[in-house]
């Protein structure tokens, strides 16, 4: 496979850095790898498309003693979920359905959804939807849908006991798995909450419907190929092995390797995961940011155009809340105050609520490893963070990084 290692491409000074603070992202984040909470780290910084810092350190397997370096290969987990949500709407600039269709329509399954109205799992109480899921509820995670993983919930304890905690089984299709959601109790009636959930696999069946082909072939049609991301695939070759960053768990204190959970990746899966199953590199998925911050187009291809990529940038939860008034219950790769959500993203409305340094308007999401990235719009900016602890809210990374970057913006 042909690498793009990630690379630093002009003077950060030229762009309004001061470079000896942007080396504080680097002394921070070998204090995480001398302490043994991280095995190591990867971290890009760029403005206006150009990459002005890379900071690296660490291991990517620390039993062999591998470095992490400028191509290792991540889980990045839900970081896959723009990527979908991406090809997703330029299905939907082919005019092939509309924001507010029922899912039902595409997948018929959804047309007997009901909502959790008290009881245990093993015998709950439910009652018919008000309202049909819609495609806009998929993307912006209030459809009522959950994760078994999350343990908030008796919906989230139906998901564990149908075997399916961490969304797809893997003997299942990916249109198996929805059909099997489809039978399980929503949260809350679709469009009056928000709840982090399997939604964006079921983006991702849509996208194998309306492209008549797997998501993998969809995903690399529509953007993968066009972006030049050869790196980023749902399963790693044998050739790329060497590559790929060890998968560890936080054992407080320190970190163990996974096991069995890391190993998925390493074959063919017979339902892809739109929601979580995709490996990159930080120079594939800068490419995927750098798109995002141009409004849709790199190096002359256009995958999605500027005024659909602003409509999914914008905040989508009823009555234009932030999580925290949408009452959501659930794990976030985000905080709830001041916070919003798009067709794919979570939004900053106003960085004073979460006390987080930032920008009005400011997009990202993370993964279930510890990474994260954001496109920061009004200061052009892009940035990515990598390593591979799972669960991603052990250590507050993503706030730091964001001190961090932010401070060694000077002018």
């Amino acid at each position: 496979m042909t690498t793009m290692p990630i690379a630093v491409t002009a003077d950060a000074s030229d762009l309004g850095f001061d470079p000896e603070r942007l080396n504080r992202i680097n002394a921070h984040f070998d204090g995480y790898v001398r302490d043994g909470k991280i095995p190591g780290y990867l971290v890009s910084v760029a403005r206006e498309g150009e990459v002005v810092h890379v900071a690296k350190g660490g291991h990517r397997d620390v039993a062999a003693g591998l470095p992490i370096e400028e191509d290792t290969l991540f889980r990045i987990y839900s970081m896959t979920k723009p990527i979908t949500s991406v090809a997703l709407m330029t299905f939907f600039e082919e005019g092939r359905f509309q924001l507010t269709d029922p899912v039902e329509w595409y997948i018929p399954s959804f047309a007997n959804a009901r909502v959790y109205a008290g009881g245990p799992a093993y015998a709950p109480v439910t009652v018919p939807v008000t309202e049909p899921i819609r495609i806009w509820h998929l993307l912006s995670h209030t459809a009522g849908l959950t994760y078994g993983f999350t343990r908030l919930h008796p919906c989230d304890e139906i998901h564990r006991m149908r075997g399916m905690e961490w969304g797809i089984r893997p003997e299942q299709t990916l249109e198996e798995a929805c059909d099997a959601w489809a039978t399980m109790p929503l949260l809350f009636q679709p469009g009056t909450g928000w709840n982090y959930s399997v939604a964006t696999d079921v983006c991702g069946r849509l996208c194998e419907i309306f492209g008549g082909k797997p998501l993998g072939e969809v995903l690399s049609e529509r953007v993968l190929q066009p972006l030049k991301m050869a790196n980023t695939s749902f399963v790693c070759s044998e050739g790329d092995l060497e590559r790929l960053a060890e998968l560890y768990l936080f054992a407080n204190p320190g970190i163990v390797q996974a096991g069995g959970m890391a190993e998925s990746c390493k074959k063919t899966p017979l339902g892809a995961s739109g929601g979580g199953g995709l490996l990159s590199t930080a120079g594939d998925y800068h490419r995927f940011t750098s798109m995002l911050l141009r409004g849709g187009e790199l190096d002359g291809v256009r995958v999605l155009g500027p005024r659909t990529l602003d409509f999914m940038a914008a905040n989508h939860l009823p009555g234009g809340a932030d999580l925290l008034q949408a009452e959501a219950i659930s794990f976030s790769e985000s905080g709830y105050e001041g916070v919003g959500f798009g067709l794919g993203f979570a939004v900053t409305l106003n960085p004073l609520p979460s006390k987080m340094v930032g920008s009005h308007g400011t997009f990202y999401w993370g993964g279930m490893a510890s990474t994260a990235f954001l496109v920061d719009p009004t200061e052009q900016l892009t940035v990515q963070f990598f390593t591979q602890v799972v669960p991603s809210t052990t250590y507050p990374i993503r706030p730091e990084l964001c001190q961090l970057v932010y401070q060694a913006i000077v002018e």
